[in-house]
């Protein structure tokens, strides 16, 4: 069996998942072939991610000569299906933002994702996110590419579903897969009745540098750590106000942020007003060992997101056996339980999140680490990668069949 994967960037640091699900194909006997719109990866820091970098071919990295070539020569070759695809490329840039110019280079390159797909013999395009991929993957398929399915993952997907031509994506897909729950019924919203059976639930997970380590117990300090991309979404800004109420009442802390993005300076400004300047690291993105580091050597994960699915951050910090503190948003109700393995505030609380960040300081660590015991079981029965991507191999597996692809 012979899978191509689609994606805007890969490899990328917040896109791990993607990586472990390959892994995991790959592991099961499934030769992935691996594509991108844009180049990402040259300078990745995780060495995995470094030699995902090697193996992935990307569209626009080819250059505007190849795309003309393989546009012209897809026109020549097929123009009634090329005419198709113009008419449907033209009907998803008006109803997006981006507008018709951008998708008639999605166009082009769908042009030449066909040629690549048909050299490297590959039988099906599976697509992460329901974006501008999906859009590729889409005319691809109109061109004589192959069947294509998508991966949904959201907030932004379901942000703008009009725009975004969900719905005619989601039809013409051959299967569609949500990473939880929540995110299965926000699919329902913009897909026929007759569409639900296509719908499947196969969730992001953790690979085995999290899933093999014996969790070591929440270590006696007052350490918190936040992995995530320093975007609104995350809810930073909102949190480094919690924190300066936690100062204020006494308790000492030190918070770690991993990960980095274009809201640094203003959190580092907004830290100095607080004074709050000697108690927070801003880490940058580190490597997958880094952030084990940072975990172990951590009283608890602070998540306080606003806008989210379920982040993988949150099942890396439980796997390790450390509790977390997250929002009552999409599916991390599905991950992190109220005092089983975390605690759940609202989203956008500031006064509750700093309650809870208090508990999570003061509660003693024997019981945090009962809570992240929970949190490592809970891990390994939902999010082990190997056994989600065995899942995505058996949906594969059956579309092929269909077609006559396989014995």
């Amino acid at each position: 069996m012979k899978i191509a994967y689609l994606t805007n960037q890969y490899p990328h640091v917040r896109h791990t998942f993607i990586r472990r699900e390959i892994v995991g194909l790959e592991s099961l006997g499934v030769e992935v072939l691996r594509f991108s719109v844009r180049e990402s990866g040259r300078d990745a820091v995780d060495p995995a991610d470094q030699a995902e970098f090697g193996k992935t071919r990307a569209l626009l990295a080819a250059g505007k000569a190849a795309l003309l070539s393989a546009t012209l020569k897809t026109m020549l070759r097929h123009p009634l299906r090329s005419l198709r695809a113009l008419k449907a490329t033209i009907r998803f840039g008006r109803r997006s933002e981006r507008g018709v110019l951008r998708h008639l280079i999605y166009f082009a390159e769908a042009c030449l994702l066909k040629d690549w797909l048909r050299k490297a013999g590959a039988e099906h395009l599976h697509v992460h996110f329901a974006t501008n991929p999906a859009v590729v993957a889409n005319l691809c398929e109109q061109l004589g590419g192959p069947r294509y399915s998508i991966t949904v993952h959201g907030p932004e997907e379901w942000d703008q579903p009009a725009a975004l031509s969900l719905r005619e994506k989601y039809v013409s897909a051959a299967f569609v897969v949500a990473v939880t729950d929540f995110g299965r019924c926000q699919i329902y919203r913009w897909t026929p009745l007759e569409c639900w059976p296509r719908v499947h639930v196969v969730r992001c997970g953790v690979d085995d540098g999290f899933l093999k380590r014996e969790p070591t117990p929440v270590p006696d300090n007052q350490q918190l750590v936040l992995v995530a991309g320093l975007v609104e979404q995350k809810g930073h800004l909102l949190l480094l106000e919690s924190l300066a109420m936690v100062a204020k009442a006494g308790h000492p802390f030190r918070m770690i942020f991993v990960g980095d993005g274009h809201l640094r300076p203003l959190l580092e400004r907004r830290s100095a007003e607080l004074g709050l300047t000697d108690r927070i690291v801003f880490a940058g993105w580190r490597s997958n060992a880094e952030v084990r580091q940072f975990l172990q050597e951590s009283r608890a994960m602070v998540m306080p997101s606003f806008a989210e699915n379920l982040p993988v951050a949150m099942m890396e910090a439980l796997a390790m056996g450390r509790p977390v503190l997250g929002t009552y948003i999409a599916g991390v109700p599905e991950l992190v339980m109220e005092g089983k393995n975390g605690l759940l505030v609202p989203a956008g609380n500031v006064r509750l999140t700093a309650d809870a960040i208090i508990r999570l300081l003061t509660t003693p660590v024997e019981e945090l680490t009962r809570l992240g015991s929970a949190g490592v079981a809970k891990v390994r029965e939902s999010h082990d990668a190997s056994l989600e991507a065995a899942k995505m191999k058996a949906l594969f597996e059956s579309v092929l069949a269909q077609r006559g692809g396989i014995p």
